[in-house]
């Protein structure tokens, strides 16, 4: 009796096949990880570079921390043209703040009254 030659069907042999697929993927999956670690330090390296050259760049411009786009341009904070003379204290601007606020709430009661006063109905 003779026996037949096995074929490549057999599931031992498509479960070999596939065992040694999957083998071939861990490989590359394995090969890529230790080069993603052989990489990591050049990678983490260049990375606070950039930032340190980033905050560099902002560090040197000038500007305030407190700008916070060109749009928005507060007299207290931006870049005006007055570089000389001295600036005048919150304190002043406040106080003349109120008055202004007291003298606009007093001529609303003025008009008010005279309006009550003069439309009788």
């Amino acid at each position: 009796m003779r026996r037949r030659p096995s074929k490549a069907g057999t599931p031992l042999n498509q479960k070999q096949e596939e065992l040694a697929q999957r083998e071939s993927q861990v490989r590359g999956e394995m090969e890529k990880l230790e080069r993603m670690i052989a990489e990591a330090p050049r990678v983490a390296e260049e990375t606070t570079r950039r930032q340190r050259e980033e905050l560099l760049t902002r560090a040197s411009e000038g500007r305030s921390r407190l700008d916070v786009s060109v749009a928005l341009q507060d007299k207290r904070w931006g870049d005006d043209s007055r570089t000389g003379g001295r600036r005048v204290s919150l304190r002043k601007e406040r106080r003349e703040g109120r008055i202004i606020f007291l003298v606009l709430v007093i001529a609303l009661g003025l008009a008010v009254l005279w309006l009550v006063s003069h439309l009788h109905f």
